[in-house]
Protein backbone atom coordinates (compact mmCIF):
# COMPACT_ATOMS: atom_id res chain seq x y z
CA UNK A 1 0.00 0.00 0.00
CA UNK A 2 2.77 2.56 1.14
CA UNK A 3 3.92 1.81 -2.09
CA UNK A 4 1.19 2.85 -4.20
CA UNK A 5 0.67 5.83 -2.51
CA UNK A 6 3.97 7.02 -3.20
CA UNK A 7 3.43 6.02 -7.18
CA UNK A 8 0.39 8.38 -7.04
CA UNK A 9 1.68 11.13 -4.84
CA UNK A 10 4.95 10.85 -7.51
CA UNK A 11 2.60 11.33 -10.33
CA UNK A 12 0.79 14.42 -9.06
CA UNK A 13 3.56 15.71 -7.70
CA UNK A 14 5.51 16.21 -10.73
CA UNK A 15 2.18 17.32 -12.78
CA UNK A 16 1.86 20.07 -10.10
CA UNK A 17 5.64 21.48 -9.62
CA UNK A 18 5.10 21.84 -13.84
CA UNK A 19 1.73 24.20 -12.93
CA UNK A 20 3.00 26.82 -10.31
CA UNK A 21 1.90 29.52 -12.94
CA UNK A 22 -1.57 27.64 -13.78
CA UNK A 23 -2.63 28.34 -10.65
CA UNK A 24 -2.48 31.76 -10.88
CA UNK A 25 -4.56 32.29 -13.98
CA UNK A 26 -7.98 33.13 -14.54
CA UNK A 27 -10.75 30.79 -15.75
CA UNK A 28 -11.51 31.23 -19.42
CA UNK A 29 -8.17 32.94 -20.64
CA UNK A 30 -5.26 31.57 -22.04
CA UNK A 31 -4.79 29.99 -25.33
CA UNK A 32 -5.52 26.46 -27.14
CA UNK A 33 -9.08 26.74 -25.82
CA UNK A 34 -9.86 23.59 -28.28
CA UNK A 35 -8.39 21.74 -25.56
CA UNK A 36 -10.92 22.05 -23.20
CA UNK A 37 -13.87 21.14 -25.96
CA UNK A 38 -15.63 17.96 -24.69
CA UNK A 39 -14.97 15.01 -27.91
CA UNK A 40 -16.53 12.09 -26.65
CA UNK A 41 -20.38 11.45 -27.37
CA UNK A 42 -20.69 9.56 -24.20
CA UNK A 43 -19.03 12.64 -21.93
CA UNK A 44 -20.89 15.48 -23.74
CA UNK A 45 -24.35 13.85 -23.20
CA UNK A 46 -23.55 13.57 -19.55
CA UNK A 47 -23.18 17.55 -19.53
CA UNK A 48 -19.35 17.24 -18.85
CA UNK A 49 -15.79 17.55 -19.86
CA UNK A 50 -14.96 14.09 -18.59
CA UNK A 51 -16.29 10.64 -16.45
CA UNK A 52 -14.72 8.94 -13.69
CA UNK A 53 -16.57 5.51 -15.35
CA UNK A 54 -13.85 2.76 -14.76
CA UNK A 55 -15.50 0.20 -17.64
CA UNK A 56 -12.93 -0.16 -19.89
CA UNK A 57 -14.58 2.65 -22.53
CA UNK A 58 -11.93 3.69 -24.91
CA UNK A 59 -13.86 7.00 -25.58
CA UNK A 60 -12.98 8.61 -21.97
CA UNK A 61 -9.36 8.10 -22.17
CA UNK A 62 -8.27 11.27 -23.95
CA UNK A 63 -10.02 13.18 -20.74
CA UNK A 64 -8.98 10.45 -17.99
CA UNK A 65 -5.67 8.75 -18.90
CA UNK A 66 -6.38 6.92 -15.63
CA UNK A 67 -8.84 4.78 -17.11
CA UNK A 68 -6.36 3.58 -20.13
CA UNK A 69 -6.26 -0.46 -19.20
CA UNK A 70 -4.99 -3.78 -20.97
CA UNK A 71 -8.61 -4.58 -22.08
CA UNK A 72 -8.82 -1.82 -24.63
CA UNK A 73 -5.68 -2.87 -26.43
CA UNK A 74 -6.05 -2.51 -30.15
CA UNK A 75 -9.50 -0.41 -29.93
CA UNK A 76 -9.87 2.35 -32.52
CA UNK A 77 -12.02 5.16 -31.91
CA UNK A 78 -13.23 7.83 -34.13
CA UNK A 79 -15.38 11.13 -32.85
CA UNK A 80 -16.74 14.02 -34.65
CA UNK A 81 -18.26 17.08 -33.36
CA UNK A 82 -20.73 19.47 -35.90
CA UNK A 83 -20.59 22.66 -34.14
CA UNK A 84 -22.34 25.61 -35.62
CA UNK A 85 -20.91 28.50 -37.46
CA UNK A 86 -18.86 25.60 -39.78
CA UNK A 87 -16.61 24.76 -36.84
CA UNK A 88 -15.97 21.44 -36.72
CA UNK A 89 -13.86 18.97 -34.37
CA UNK A 90 -12.84 15.74 -33.15
CA UNK A 91 -10.22 12.93 -32.77
CA UNK A 92 -9.16 9.68 -33.87
CA UNK A 93 -7.61 7.18 -30.81
CA UNK A 94 -6.31 3.94 -30.80
CA UNK A 95 -4.90 1.91 -27.51
CA UNK A 96 -2.42 -0.95 -27.43
CA UNK A 97 -1.15 -2.58 -24.74
CA UNK A 98 2.79 -3.86 -24.80
CA UNK A 99 3.72 -6.46 -22.36
CA UNK A 100 6.62 -4.90 -20.50
CA UNK A 101 6.07 -1.33 -20.85
CA UNK A 102 2.27 -0.45 -20.07
CA UNK A 103 -1.19 0.54 -21.79
CA UNK A 104 -1.09 3.12 -24.01
CA UNK A 105 -3.67 5.39 -26.16
CA UNK A 106 -2.61 7.65 -28.89
CA UNK A 107 -4.90 10.27 -29.95
CA UNK A 108 -4.89 12.83 -32.95
CA UNK A 109 -7.25 16.00 -31.72
CA UNK A 110 -8.56 18.81 -34.12
CA UNK A 111 -10.31 21.80 -34.83
CA UNK A 112 -11.50 23.44 -38.29
CA UNK A 113 -12.48 26.65 -37.63
CA UNK A 114 -13.17 27.06 -41.47
CA UNK A 115 -12.30 29.91 -44.21
CA UNK A 116 -12.60 33.48 -43.01
CA UNK A 117 -12.40 36.39 -45.17
CA UNK A 118 -9.40 38.46 -44.92
CA UNK A 119 -9.11 42.46 -45.13
CA UNK A 120 -6.32 45.42 -43.98
CA UNK A 121 -6.92 48.43 -41.99
CA UNK A 122 -8.58 50.52 -45.01
CA UNK A 123 -11.16 47.73 -45.61
CA UNK A 124 -9.63 45.98 -48.75
CA UNK A 125 -9.82 42.30 -49.07
CA UNK A 126 -7.06 40.68 -48.78
CA UNK A 127 -8.06 36.90 -49.32
CA UNK A 128 -9.39 34.04 -47.51
CA UNK A 129 -7.46 32.55 -44.89
CA UNK A 130 -7.77 29.09 -42.69
CA UNK A 131 -7.54 28.49 -38.83
CA UNK A 132 -7.05 25.26 -37.21
CA UNK A 133 -5.27 23.52 -33.76
CA UNK A 134 -4.08 19.82 -33.73
CA UNK A 135 -2.67 18.26 -30.50
CA UNK A 136 -1.09 14.90 -30.70
CA UNK A 137 -1.27 12.45 -27.22
CA UNK A 138 0.14 10.11 -26.01
CA UNK A 139 -1.56 8.83 -23.01
CA UNK A 140 -0.54 6.13 -20.44
CA UNK A 141 -2.12 4.22 -17.46
CA UNK A 142 -1.31 1.77 -14.77
CA UNK A 143 -2.89 -0.50 -12.85
CA UNK A 144 -1.44 -0.01 -9.07
CA UNK A 145 -4.27 -2.43 -7.57
CA UNK A 146 -7.57 -3.63 -7.98
CA UNK A 147 -8.39 -0.07 -6.11
CA UNK A 148 -6.50 2.29 -7.91
CA UNK A 149 -4.96 3.27 -11.03
CA UNK A 150 -2.97 6.23 -12.34
CA UNK A 151 -2.32 7.72 -15.52
CA UNK A 152 -0.99 10.73 -18.09
CA UNK A 153 -1.09 12.52 -21.20
CA UNK A 154 1.51 14.11 -22.64
CA UNK A 155 0.56 16.61 -25.73
CA UNK A 156 2.03 18.46 -28.29
CA UNK A 157 -0.11 21.46 -29.79
CA UNK A 158 0.01 23.00 -33.03
CA UNK A 159 -2.10 26.25 -33.96
CA UNK A 160 -2.35 28.08 -37.20
CA UNK A 161 -4.53 31.42 -36.83
CA UNK A 162 -4.04 32.62 -40.16
CA UNK A 163 -0.83 33.81 -40.47
CA UNK A 164 0.21 32.98 -36.67
CA UNK A 165 1.65 29.99 -35.96
CA UNK A 166 2.04 28.68 -32.38
CA UNK A 167 3.69 25.31 -30.63
CA UNK A 168 3.27 24.33 -27.15
CA UNK A 169 3.37 21.33 -25.14
CA UNK A 170 1.76 19.97 -21.99
CA UNK A 171 0.68 17.29 -20.29
CA UNK A 172 -2.74 16.09 -18.08
CA UNK A 173 -1.87 14.07 -14.96
CA UNK A 174 -5.01 11.37 -13.43
CA UNK A 175 -5.54 9.37 -10.33
CA UNK A 176 -9.16 7.01 -10.20
CA UNK A 177 -10.40 4.82 -7.39
CA UNK A 178 -12.58 1.83 -7.96
CA UNK A 179 -14.78 0.42 -5.10
CA UNK A 180 -14.20 -3.40 -4.49
CA UNK A 181 -17.72 -4.25 -6.11
CA UNK A 182 -16.99 -1.81 -9.38
CA UNK A 183 -19.86 0.33 -8.45
CA UNK A 184 -18.22 3.51 -7.49
CA UNK A 185 -15.50 5.63 -8.97
CA UNK A 186 -13.79 8.66 -8.18
CA UNK A 187 -11.30 10.14 -10.19
CA UNK A 188 -8.93 13.49 -9.35
CA UNK A 189 -7.63 15.33 -12.59
CA UNK A 190 -4.84 17.88 -13.43
CA UNK A 191 -5.23 19.13 -17.14
CA UNK A 192 -3.57 21.06 -19.56
CA UNK A 193 -0.31 21.70 -17.39
CA UNK A 194 2.35 23.26 -19.90
CA UNK A 195 3.71 25.78 -21.68
CA UNK A 196 3.66 27.78 -25.16
CA UNK A 197 7.51 26.86 -27.08
CA UNK A 198 6.58 29.48 -29.77
CA UNK A 199 4.15 31.77 -29.33
CA UNK A 200 1.75 33.03 -31.58
CA UNK A 201 3.58 36.91 -30.96
CA UNK A 202 7.48 36.60 -30.38
CA UNK A 203 8.33 37.39 -26.69
CA UNK A 204 4.39 36.94 -25.71
CA UNK A 205 4.12 34.19 -24.00
CA UNK A 206 0.23 32.91 -23.07
CA UNK A 207 -0.69 30.48 -20.04
CA UNK A 208 -2.71 27.22 -21.07
CA UNK A 209 -6.28 26.40 -19.69
CA UNK A 210 -5.49 24.79 -16.49
CA UNK A 211 -8.50 23.09 -14.59
CA UNK A 212 -8.12 20.91 -11.29
CA UNK A 213 -11.69 18.54 -11.70
CA UNK A 214 -12.91 15.62 -9.66
CA UNK A 215 -15.34 13.02 -11.17
CA UNK A 216 -17.65 10.92 -9.49
CA UNK A 217 -20.11 8.28 -10.34
CA UNK A 218 -22.30 5.99 -8.60
CA UNK A 219 -24.09 2.89 -10.10
CA UNK A 220 -26.69 0.92 -8.33
CA UNK A 221 -26.17 -2.80 -7.82
CA UNK A 222 -30.10 -3.92 -8.70
CA UNK A 223 -30.96 -1.09 -10.69
CA UNK A 224 -28.86 -0.46 -14.51
CA UNK A 225 -28.25 3.37 -13.85
CA UNK A 226 -25.49 5.33 -12.90
CA UNK A 227 -25.20 8.92 -11.65
CA UNK A 228 -22.06 11.28 -12.08
CA UNK A 229 -21.27 14.64 -10.59
CA UNK A 230 -17.95 16.42 -11.87
CA UNK A 231 -16.51 19.14 -9.70
CA UNK A 232 -14.77 21.80 -12.28
CA UNK A 233 -12.48 24.85 -11.97
CA UNK A 234 -11.03 23.86 -8.42
CA UNK A 235 -8.36 26.07 -8.50
CA UNK A 236 -10.89 28.92 -9.03
CA UNK A 237 -13.97 29.67 -6.12
CA UNK A 238 -15.79 32.72 -7.94
CA UNK A 239 -16.82 31.82 -11.00
CA UNK A 240 -19.45 34.67 -11.40
CA UNK A 241 -19.34 37.91 -13.60
CA UNK A 242 -21.44 41.25 -14.06
CA UNK A 243 -23.51 40.56 -17.24
CA UNK A 244 -24.68 44.17 -17.78
CA UNK A 245 -27.62 42.76 -20.32
CA UNK A 246 -29.31 40.96 -17.28
CA UNK A 247 -32.27 42.19 -16.51
CA UNK A 248 -31.58 41.35 -12.82
CA UNK A 249 -28.82 44.57 -13.03
CA UNK A 250 -31.18 46.95 -14.54
CA UNK A 251 -31.64 49.57 -11.70
CA UNK A 252 -35.43 50.38 -10.47
CA UNK A 253 -36.96 52.99 -12.40
CA UNK A 254 -38.06 54.54 -9.38
CA UNK A 255 -35.82 53.91 -6.83
CA UNK A 256 -32.78 53.66 -8.82
CA UNK A 257 -31.64 50.41 -6.71
CA UNK A 258 -30.33 47.34 -8.21
CA UNK A 259 -31.81 44.38 -6.96
CA UNK A 260 -29.52 41.68 -5.99
CA UNK A 261 -29.32 37.66 -4.82
CA UNK A 262 -29.28 37.27 -0.75
CA UNK A 263 -26.10 35.79 1.18
CA UNK A 264 -27.38 32.49 0.73
CA UNK A 265 -28.57 32.87 -3.37
CA UNK A 266 -24.95 34.41 -4.28
CA UNK A 267 -23.69 31.27 -2.55
CA UNK A 268 -25.70 28.77 -4.28
CA UNK A 269 -25.22 30.17 -7.26
CA UNK A 270 -21.48 29.78 -7.07
CA UNK A 271 -21.58 26.25 -5.62
CA UNK A 272 -23.85 24.87 -8.75
CA UNK A 273 -21.22 26.77 -11.18
CA UNK A 274 -18.78 24.25 -10.37
CA UNK A 275 -21.28 20.75 -10.39
CA UNK A 276 -22.08 19.21 -13.56
CA UNK A 277 -24.49 16.22 -13.43
CA UNK A 278 -25.00 13.31 -15.49
CA UNK A 279 -27.04 10.27 -15.42
CA UNK A 280 -26.55 7.14 -17.46
CA UNK A 281 -29.48 3.88 -18.11
CA UNK A 282 -28.34 0.92 -19.43
CA UNK A 283 -30.97 -1.50 -21.14
CA UNK A 284 -30.10 -5.10 -21.92
CA UNK A 285 -26.47 -4.36 -21.52
CA UNK A 286 -27.09 -2.75 -25.53
CA UNK A 287 -28.73 0.45 -24.88
CA UNK A 288 -28.24 2.94 -22.90
CA UNK A 289 -29.72 6.45 -22.70
CA UNK A 290 -28.10 9.65 -21.33
CA UNK A 291 -28.97 12.71 -19.47
CA UNK A 292 -27.05 15.90 -18.01
CA UNK A 293 -26.66 19.33 -16.73
CA UNK A 294 -24.26 21.75 -16.66
CA UNK A 295 -25.48 24.69 -14.79
CA UNK A 296 -22.69 27.04 -15.47
CA UNK A 297 -22.87 26.73 -19.06
CA UNK A 298 -26.61 27.74 -18.86
CA UNK A 299 -25.81 30.86 -17.04
CA UNK A 300 -23.15 31.81 -19.05
CA UNK A 301 -25.08 30.69 -22.86
CA UNK A 302 -28.20 31.44 -22.07
CA UNK A 303 -30.91 34.25 -23.67
CA UNK A 304 -32.51 36.28 -21.13
CA UNK A 305 -35.80 36.37 -23.68
CA UNK A 306 -35.65 32.43 -23.70
CA UNK A 307 -33.33 30.30 -22.06
CA UNK A 308 -34.55 26.85 -23.37
CA UNK A 309 -33.24 24.05 -22.99
CA UNK A 310 -29.21 25.57 -22.75
CA UNK A 311 -27.38 24.08 -20.39
CA UNK A 312 -28.66 20.37 -20.89
CA UNK A 313 -27.49 17.23 -23.00
CA UNK A 314 -29.09 14.05 -24.44
CA UNK A 315 -27.65 11.07 -26.00
CA UNK A 316 -27.49 7.64 -26.49
CA UNK A 317 -25.10 4.72 -27.35
CA UNK A 318 -25.56 1.43 -28.53
CA UNK A 319 -23.23 -1.65 -28.39
CA UNK A 320 -23.28 -4.11 -31.26
CA UNK A 321 -20.84 -6.70 -31.66
CA UNK A 322 -17.34 -5.33 -31.71
CA UNK A 323 -18.97 -1.83 -32.08
CA UNK A 324 -19.60 0.84 -30.18
CA UNK A 325 -21.60 3.84 -31.05
CA UNK A 326 -22.69 7.31 -29.46
CA UNK A 327 -24.63 10.11 -30.75
CA UNK A 328 -25.26 13.35 -28.30
CA UNK A 329 -26.99 16.57 -28.70
CA UNK A 330 -26.19 19.15 -26.65
CA UNK A 331 -27.99 23.09 -25.96
CA UNK A 332 -25.22 25.41 -25.76
CA UNK A 333 -27.71 28.45 -26.47
CA UNK A 334 -31.07 28.09 -27.41
CA UNK A 335 -31.68 26.97 -30.67
CA UNK A 336 -27.88 26.60 -31.31
CA UNK A 337 -27.04 22.61 -30.24
CA UNK A 338 -23.93 20.94 -30.87
CA UNK A 339 -23.84 17.00 -32.39
CA UNK A 340 -21.64 14.66 -31.23
CA UNK A 341 -20.75 11.12 -33.05
CA UNK A 342 -18.60 8.99 -31.47
CA UNK A 343 -17.61 5.25 -32.87
CA UNK A 344 -15.24 2.95 -30.96
CA UNK A 345 -14.34 -0.66 -32.21
CA UNK A 346 -12.66 -3.76 -31.24
CA UNK A 347 -10.38 -4.55 -33.87
CA UNK A 348 -9.26 -7.49 -31.59
CA UNK A 349 -12.39 -9.31 -31.62
CA UNK A 350 -12.46 -8.44 -35.23
CA UNK A 351 -9.06 -10.03 -35.77
CA UNK A 352 -10.57 -13.23 -33.67
CA UNK A 353 -12.99 -13.77 -36.07
CA UNK A 354 -10.71 -13.60 -38.92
Amino acid sequence: MHKILREILLVFAIGFLCSTTAFAQIGGYGTYKFLEYTNSARIAAMGGSFLAINDNDITLTQANPSLITPAMSNNLALSYVNSPGGINYGYVMYSYTFSKVGSFAGSLQFINYGKFTGADATGTLTGDFSASEYALNIGWGRQLSPLFSIGANGKLIYSQLESYRSFGIAVDVAGTYTSKDQTFNASIIGKNIGTQLVPFIPGQYEPLPFELQIGLSQKFKHIPLRFSQLLTNLTRWDLTYLDPTDPANTPDPITGEVQEKSSAGKIADGIMRHIVLGAELTIAKAFSIRIGYNYQRRQELKLYSKSGLTGFSIGAGLRVKMFNLGYTRASYTAGIPRNYITVAVNLQEFVKKQ
